[in-house]
């Protein structure tokens, strides 16, 4: 019995290690596959048709186009991360591991961003039907477009040194993912940092917004004859904000607590670190999922753009 019980302890980390390769193999890589294969043509066909059906652009649309373009740039480096998974290696060219993991982290906390404008776009709209709010104009979402790629960049950039240390402690060979990483600065104080900036506060945004066009539409209820029409901003609304805090909230509270799990003070044995990680690789796949849904938005929110795509398409 002794013996039997000091085998099943022995063995005990390393059945841990296996469940988490094993996760990595068999879940994370198909994930990601089936993601890329359905969220690259959808993004690809927004982001053509913005480019070659809509001549007028408004203020939306400058919001939905880089939305697009950022998950459909995303949705690019889902196969190399796919097959590293797959061939359960982390050895990798460093520079495509720094630049995928780059464009994951903007892509993340860029979508969220937009989505917040676009919200925001869709309150002014029905407060302002005549444009004529300067936010409503052309020039100005390019400009908020610019500071939003300024901001996001901001917060990404630490995480690259962290990347790019970690990636010389071990020779440059091995490709980590964010929550495991080490280096001068504080990972989980940058982590929680993130979260906030990143995506709480964005979060409040989307439900601000959502509240503000409800608020309207009851003000407006008896006045507004057409009052099916202007529901629907709020529908999209209300939709963006459930689906980014049921697909956001598990990756950012597993991520922490991954993070915190492998510091000293934690106390943690190395197979309750596994399931930490485990139970963190499960949340990671869902997170990058809104890219998947966002083209749903994307013709929901444009009625125009949505018949002069159908209209090429049906030329072609």
């Amino acid at each position: 019995c002794i013996l039997s019980w000091l085998h099943s302890s022995w063995r005990q980390p390393l059945n841990c290690t296996v469940i988490v390769k094993a996760m990595e193999k068999y879940y994370l890589s198909p994930f990601y596959a089936v993601e890329f294969c359905i969220g690259f043509p959808f993004n690809l066909l927004v982001v053509l048709g913005y480019i070659f059906c809509l001549q007028e652009w408004q203020s939306c649309n400058v919001y939905i186009f880089n939305l697009a373009f950022s998950d459909l740039f995303f949705l690019c480096t889902l196969p190399q991360l796919s097959y590293l998974y797959a061939d359960a290696t982390r050895v990798t060219n460093p520079y495509i591991c720094i630049i995928n993991r780059y464009i994951l982290h903007v892509n993340l906390y860029s979508s969220i961003l937009f989505m917040v404008w676009i919200s925001m776009d869709r309150f002014l709209l029905i407060k302002h039907p005549t444009r004529n709010h300067f936010l409503l104009k052309p020039r100005v979402a390019v400009v908020v477009t610019v500071l939003t790629w300024l901001a996001v960049n901001v917060e990404v950039a630490p995480m690259i040194a962290l990347i790019i240390k970690d990636l010389q402690k071990h020779n440059w060979s091995h490709c980590k993912d964010f929550a495991s990483l080490k280096g001068d600065i504080s990972p989980l104080g940058y982590s929680l940092g993130l979260t906030l900036t990143g995506y709480i506060l964005p979060l409040l945004g989307l439900c601000m917004f959502s509240h503000q066009i409800s608020h309207l539409l009851h003000v407006q209820e008896r006045t507004v004859q057409h009052q099916k029409s202007y529901k629907r901003p709020l529908r999209v609304v209300t939709s963006a904000t459930v689906m980014f805090l049921v697909l956001y909230t598990p990756y950012h509270v597993m991520r922490n607590v991954r993070i915190a799990s492998q510091q000293t003070w934690a106390g943690l044995s190395p197979c309750t670190k596994m399931n930490v990680k485990a139970a963190y690789i499960l949340t990671r796949p869902w997170a990058f999922l809104h890219s998947v849904i966002n083209p749903v938005f994307y013709f929901l929110m444009g009625d125009k753009f949505r018949k002069l795509l159908m209209s090429k398409l049906r030329k072609t």
